[in-house]
């Protein structure tokens, strides 16, 4: 077990440093770049093997307990430590990290991305992957802060190099404000750490805030919430987000919104909450009241991005939109700003401060993790078919009517709407009630009937949810196939069926049957709240 998870952070930067080597001959294949392209599926998928060898290898009986922990001095001077260790609220992150880079690697082989040499692409995937993992695997606030920024390298090359219009400014974007939150959140690892004398996160939460002052703490969850927010994304610190997804090629897009958004809301839950309770719940109020209007802001902005064009505002029309030319109604935007609301019940769900809320936001990290990934490579998959994602260009005189002309991938792209509004049933159903269940009662200290006003702003918000994604449904999906000669659309290849069947599976195992995931994180976060003890 301690080797398993050792391997799952060492072994893509391994395969990151192999991609770069020339092939060997019997391994060329066709060519150099499918065989950089099989490597990047090669270690993935032994990455994703090692990651289900750890979950059925882990102790269900106590998933409390730190597991496969790995603790190794690293600099005495400052105790800083390389500790590796894995709970019920790191299992699932872990384990879907590992599964959508495989997707992502699988994808990438049949369909490669256009652009410079395939080896930087497998290469960069793999160097974000192994900063992925170790940022849920690290219990070391120093080394957190260096996994949870050894992902914003490869993002930005995966973004500037591979992505599409308006690629360059999208990545600066991206990285401008993830370093600038960085930055200050570092302040606030080094306060918490000098003050209380390590750096060592389990020490820390089993120490729970008492060996740090109320103001210490205050100032402390402040500068790592700024960071932590901007990576979630938190409304207003999210206005990179949708540029950088409208611009990602589509496995660029599916890492961003399947685990990287899952770095900053599992810091609040790993850190923030066992750390410093007593300034979480100074913040708690306020974090709560962002969430909600993210939850409302992410659903509108969608709502405007899916009507049609003359129900928006254009740059013909008077004041300036708030996005680029040329991405009014652009689907993988869309998608992005649904993100924004997603993200909003995860951290409404923290900010209750309850196991109820905190599981809940843990649930919904995954459920988001699972239908996003799946309607960003159904979007990717539809703008490689028709040549565009616009909504108004799909929905015009020709329609991309996928029910007659692709009826597959129609029915996916439905399917993801319906798990993304929080069927029931379905994934994103269990994360969001239970975010407003605990807000519903939060933890002694906080107001009550705010948090009753937060729930029913967030409740509103599931309404505007399934209002813009039925429109979209709607006006993609539905309507009169073309008359005329014009062909049908490929539908769903068998690689693509492979690469989208496990996110549609789990989405309705996790649905259906909760308690699994539940059962990992509930006796995790109630240690983690109650300071580590059992």
């Amino acid at each position: 077990m301690q080797f398993l998870l050792a391997f799952l952070v060492v072994a893509p930067l391994l395969g990151a440093a192999a991609a770069l080597l020339p092939a060997p001959p019997g391994l060329k294949g066709k060519s150099p770049g499918q065989a950089v392209l099989r490597h990047g599926v090669t270690v993935t998928g032994a990455v994703l093997l090692a990651a289900v060898v750890l979950a059925f290898g882990f102790d269900h009986d106590q998933p409390s307990r730190m597991q496969a922990t790995t603790d190794i001095s690293w600099i005495k001077a400052l105790d800083v430590r390389i500790h590796l260790g894995v709970d019920g609220i790191s299992l699932p992150l872990l384990v879907l990290t590992a599964l959508l880079s495989f997707l992502c690697a699988l994808y990438s082989y049949f369909k490669p991305p256009a652009g410079p040499s395939p080896k930087a692409f497998v290469a960069l995937l793999l160097v974000l992957e192994s900063g992925t993992l170790a940022t849920f695997a690290v219990l070391d606030l120093l080394l957190f802060f260096l996994a949870f920024e050894m992902v914003l390298i490869p993002m930005y090359f995966l973004i500037a190099r591979w992505g599409g219009e308006g690629r360059q400014a999208a990545a600066w974007k991206f990285i401008l404000f993830t370093l600038l939150g960085s930055v200050v959140m570092l302040l606030g690892f080094l306060l918490i750490g000098l003050k209380a004398g390590t750096f060592d996160m389990v020490a820390l939460a089993t120490d729970n805030g008492r060996g740090l002052s109320t103001s210490l703490q205050v100032i402390a969850v402040l500068a790592i919430g700024v960071g932590l927010a901007v990576k979630t994304p938190m409304w207003p610190l999210h206005s990179w987000l949708p540029d950088a997804h409208t611009a990602a090629p589509t496995v660029g897009s599916v890492l961003l919104a399947g685990v990287l958004l899952k770095m900053g809301t599992y810091g609040f839950v790993r850190i923030a909450l066992p750390v410093a309770p007593d300034g979480m719940r100074v913040f708690a109020p306020y974090l709560a009241a962002f969430a909600v209007a993210g939850i409302i802001y992410g659903s509108l902005a969608c709502l405007a991005l899916a009507l049609p064009s003359t129900g928006r505002r254009t740059s013909s029309g008077g004041s300036a939109p708030p996005y680029p030319t040329g991405a009014n109604g652009d689907l993988k935007r869309l998608i992005a700003y649904s993100s924004v609301g997603h993200m909003g019940f995860v951290l409404l769900g923290i900010a209750t401060m309850t196991p109820t809320g905190v599981n809940g936001a843990l649930f919904a990290n995954i459920a988001h993790g699972l239908i996003t990934g799946l309607l960003f490579f159904l979007v990717g998959a539809l703008k490689d078919r028709c040549g565009t994602a616009d909504l108004d260009t799909l929905a015009g005189a020709t329609g991309a009517a996928l029910y007659g002309r692709a009826p597959r991938l129609g029915g996916l792209l439905a399917f993801g709407a319906v798990a993304s509004l929080g069927l029931p049933g379905l994934a994103g159903f269990w994360g969001e009630m239970l975010a407003m269940f605990g807000a519903f009662q939060p933890a002694p200290g906080l107001s009550r009937p705010a948090f009753l006003t937060y729930m029913a702003v967030a409740g509103f918000g599931t309404l505007l949810t399934a209002a813009y994604l039925l429109v979209v449904v709607r006006r993609v999906c539905m309507g009169a196939a073309p008359a005329g000669d014009q062909p049908r659309l490929a539908d769903v290849q068998a690689y693509e069926f492979a690469a989208w069947t496990p996110l549609v599976v789990l989405t309705v195992l996790a649905g259906l049957w909760p308690a699994v995931l539940l059962g990992l994180t509930d006796p995790a976060v109630q240690q983690l709240l109650a300071g580590g003890k059992s």
